[in-house]
């Protein structure tokens, strides 16, 4: 089991290798930041937003929490989608929850953990407003995937209906809000169809992929390896 002094030996080992394959990358890194992207996910230690989709420290901007939750009470999550529309400029915010995820699980079966339940009654909501969505012949895991998958899309649908992203699209500022899936079994990310990119165009967006997601399989364990992002790339 590695203790706190060999997480200080790998960050020394992974800043030289950085510097030798790029040199001069940290000082050019400390002197700018300019990502072009928002990630909004889950804080689960299997989903590491720069890995997955290849990009390097500097070049996404990210706010993680229980569930990939977008709450319009939660200042913190707030502050960031303000200060990455308003000031760093970000082009694209993507809301990127995961099969598998533990709070949406817990909050599907109602498992009582605590304090956070009353976090996940978010989720929760999610249910009791789409019961219509859940069919008596889908498995209990096949049910919590696609709770997961309504997560994301209510979840990029209050960061369209904030006043930070409405107040963008109003000015002409170019910015789209993305609903992505992440399978933790195969390590692919899926587009799950919600794209807005201006105002008063959220409710047709979110219908038609809402449509695709019931008109696809559920979620296959083993999809096609040639795709990196199903659905397509944005």
């Amino acid at each position: 089991m590695l203790n706190l002094s060999d997480l200080i030996d790998n960050n020394r080992r992974w800043a030289a290798g950085v510097e030798r394959r790029e040199p001069g990358f940290f000082d050019r890194l400390s002197r700018q930041q300019a990502p072009r992207y928002l990630w909004i996910g889950c804080a689960d230690s299997r989903v590491p937003a720069n890995e997955i989709v290849g990009l390097l420290p500097g070049e996404l901007f990210v706010h993680r929490n229980v569930a990939n939750l977008v709450v319009h009470s939660d200042l913190n999550c707030l502050s960031v989608l303000q200060y990455a529309v308003e000031v760093l400029r970000v082009e694209h915010v993507i809301v990127c929850g995961h099969y598998g995820c533990g709070g949406v699980e817990a909050a599907w079966k109602r498992t009582p953990f605590g304090l956070i339940d009353n976090w996940l009654r978010h989720v929760q909501d999610i249910v009791e407003r789409n019961r219509t969505l859940f069919t008596r012949t889908m498995t209990d895991a096949q049910s919590a995937d696609r709770l997961c998958e309504l997560n994301v899309l209510e979840q990029a649908s209050n960061v369209c209906r904030t006043t930070i992203v409405q107040d963008a699209w109003r000015r002409g500022q170019p910015l789209a809000v993305h609903g992505w899936i992440y399978r933790l079994r195969n390590g692919l990310i899926r587009d799950l169809g919600l794209n807005v990119s201006r105002e008063n165009t959220l409710d047709a967006e979110r219908e038609r992929a809402l449509r695709a997601l019931m008109a696809a399989e559920m979620p296959r364990e083993t999809p096609p390896a040639s795709a990196a992002i199903e659905g397509g790339k944005r």
